[in-house]
């Protein structure tokens, strides 16, 4: 089904929660306009901007370039859109996300309504513990936002939405440019990350070429049980067999070679991992089961007390490293501050961490954690001129009142995924219409692609 007529979808009311669903600190684009600017006069502006938006007066304006570190060192490059871009651009996704939310598979978590991180996180805990998995590919997309297609999206777009005047709006948005130092350049490929719509033209995009392609895939090829889980252009799948494996991405390469994307070739691998793992590894005279990285997590192959398979999830190392760097040098430029205030910013620190990272089986990491803030916390104090030189006992009793405990905050994974399924088999949540284990002939979600399968 094609969607003839969206545009009258956006109404000053969408545009006004699209306005308050945005960040009031978020750092302004190109016209340096602030949130809190632009709505000293809300209801006269939002009224203009809808006008626009109708008529086809709009005119999106470039993105500014800016950068922030990742994890490895590099510079991740992201585009701060303007604020009636990012007005427009919310109230958009907002309408095709009704349209899309129906189309996209059930391994599919990133930047989705009602799906996080740890949900991504628990269905492949569950996948990898009731499935037969004994072979995992660690893939990662190379650049993906970058290099992402306009005419391909264009055309994958087009396969449900037929309103010209919102083609023609995401069209505004990606051909806007970039201006970096001053300078403006034409952006002829990718979606700026960071940009409020780029999430959703991200999945639409990798739905067409990945997900229902692996779906397919599964069908077609695998022999044995197969899993995927994928959050944004970071995917994990599971595999019975080594052949299986091997063959898979041998043929997610040149599938992706079509659409002008390609896998990072150092962060792409496929190890021995499962429950049968480590006993084959030591009749074969190996070492221990190899460890893969996903979402924040180093996934270990473990076993429970039973001595049963478990599947051992451990905040990734160099990540909390980072992490406590950046608590030390902010505790330099901290130290001479009321305690009361370094306290209470130190406690946001360790109460975010603990949020994501205090899964089960991860407490020796999170306590570590708090332990180096609590250390490089009494070593900044010590160091505060003409101050009466701190004790432990004192540091201790500093951080019992202003840092959390580190106390596991998260369910199991099958508990939460039972939950999230409504007490249903936790595997069928890869099992639904259009999912990994899902879709049968009469039902197939492959009819009228714009592109080819295989």
């Amino acid at each position: 089904m094609k969607f003839t007529a969206l545009l009258h979808h956006i109404t000053v009311e969408s545009l006004q929660q699209a306005y308050l669903g945005l960040r009031p600190q978020a750092a302004p684009g190109v016209d340096g306009i602030t949130w809190e600017a632009y709505g000293q006069d809300l209801e006269a502006n939002l009224q203009d901007l809808h006008r626009r938006l109708h008529s086809g007066a709009y005119r999106a304006k470039p993105t500014r370039r800016a950068y922030i570190p990742k994890a490895d060192g590099r510079q991740r490059p992201l585009g701060i859109a303007s604020l009636e871009d990012k007005i427009a651009q919310r109230a958009v996704v907002g309408v095709l996300s009704c349209i899309y939310e129906a189309d996209f598979l059930g391994f599919s978590y990133g930047f989705r309504p009602g799906r996080s991180q740890h949900d991504a996180l628990d269905a492949l805990a569950v996948g990898i513990g009731s499935k037969k998995v004994n072979w995992v590919l660690d893939a990662d997309l190379a650049d993906f936002f970058t290099r992402l297609d306009h005419s391909w999206l264009r055309r994958f777009l087009e396969h449900r939405i037929a309103d010209k005047r919102v083609l023609r709006l995401i069209r505004k948005w990606l051909r806007a440019g970039i201006i970096e130092d001053g300078t403006w350049a034409a952006c002829d490929e990718g979606a700026p990350q960071g940009a409020t719509g780029s999430p959703l033209l991200a999945n639409v995009y990798l739905h067409y070429v990945l997900d229902q392609w692996a779906d397919w895939w599964r069908r077609r090829h695998a022999r044995g049980d197969m899993i995927i889980v994928r959050y944004a252009d970071d995917l994990i799948a599971g595999f019975e067999h080594r052949e299986d494996a091997e063959r898979f991405l041998v043929d997610l390469s040149e599938r992706l070679a079509k659409f002008a994307l390609e896998l990072k070739s150092e962060k792409t691998r496929v190890i021995e991992f499962g429950r049968q793992a480590a006993r084959k590894r030591q009749e074969r005279g190996l070492g221990r089961p190899e460890t893969f990285d996903f979402l924040g997590f180093t996934h270990v192959s473990g076993r429970a007390r039973s001595g049963s398979f478990a599947l051992r999830r451990f905040t990734i190392k160099k990540r909390m490293r980072a992490k406590l760097r950046e608590v030390k040098d902010e505790l330099r430029r901290w130290r001479h501050l009321p305690i009361p205030e370094q306290g209470r910013w130190l406690g946001s620190v360790v109460r975010g961490h603990l949020a994501y990272f205090a899964v089960p089986g991860n407490t020796d990491a999170i306590r570590a954690f708090r332990t180096q803030v609590t250390r490089s916390w009494y070593q900044a104090l010590c160091r505060r001129s003409q101050r009466r030189r701190m004790n432990w006992e004192r540091m201790s009793r500093l951080a019992s009142r202003w840092l959390p405990s580190a106390r596991t905050l998260h369910p199991y994974p099958n508990v939460r995924f039972n939950a999230r399924t409504q007490g249903r088999n936790p595997v069928r949540e890869c099992r639904t219409l259009g999912s990994v284990r899902g879709a049968g002939r009469k039902a197939s979600p492959y009819r009228n692609l714009p592109i080819p399968i295989c």
